[in-house]
């Protein structure tokens, strides 16, 4: 489990893609202590698994779902990623609840300034629009963020300074694609509603016969 607060920005060392999956090793320093081989990073709010490592980078196998969900299949050599460690059972709970298994991708459409803030409007699928609700959270490249506005077609989420400065979502321009999580407790509840009206309603047993046999 992941809390959507970016620990530091890697750089995308190489990335090797062969046919429907690949790896990826990207420089690193803060979330390579303490790491060891087997354990989870967020690589742009994806899961990834560390497979080897050594002071400066990690590697890290990327499967097909991967590929599919998320931008990583777009990275390349040179590229800043957002990176987060899985939390540990005594840390801090400073944003909401991620997993790191990615939804799908949303493009940025629109950038804003207003004051010290800059408005990042994302367009994405009905899907994804359909779980994200105005004041709750998503996570957007890995950074847990709140959701500012909704739209039909889109969402917005109004970027403060600190956030600016140490993660990589202003560093995009309109176009870019960027990974898109929902918050997990929605989805559990659309999952659970729309089992329960896909049930058949509960059928009585009392009919107007089993009233008349029993004297009614």
């Amino acid at each position: 489990m992941f809390t959507g607060i970016i620990e530091e920005t890697g750089t995308v060392r190489n990335v090797s893609i062969q046919g429907s999956s690949g790896s990826i090793r990207i420089e690193a320093s803060l979330v390579l202590s303490g790491t060891r081989q087997g354990d989870s990073i967020a690589v742009n709010g994806v899961c990834l698994t560390v497979t080897s490592m050594d002071k400066k980078s990690f590697t890290a196998d990327v499967m097909a779902e991967t590929l599919r969900r998320s931008n990583l299949g777009q990275l390349k050599s040179g590229d800043l990623v957002n990176l987060e460690r899985a939390m540990p059972a005594d840390g801090r709970f400073g944003g909401h609840i991620v997993s790191g298994h990615i939804d799908g991708t949303g493009t940025i459409s629109r950038l804003e300034e207003e004051g010290n803030a800059t408005w990042v409007y994302i367009r994405t699928s009905q899907d994804i629009l359909a779980l994200i609700v105005e004041k709750g959270s998503i996570a957007i490249d890995g950074i847990s963020l709140t959701v500012a506005k909704v739209g039909n077609e889109d969402f917005a989420v109004s970027i403060i300074p600190h956030t600016s400065l140490h993660t990589t979502l202003l560093k995009k321009k309109v176009g870019a694609v960027v990974n898109l999580e929902n918050d997990i407790v929605g989805k559990y509840v659309q999952r659970l509603l729309g089992q329960s009206r896909s049930e058949e309603p509960h059928k009585s047993r009392i009919t107007e016969e089993f009233l008349r046999e029993n004297g009614f």
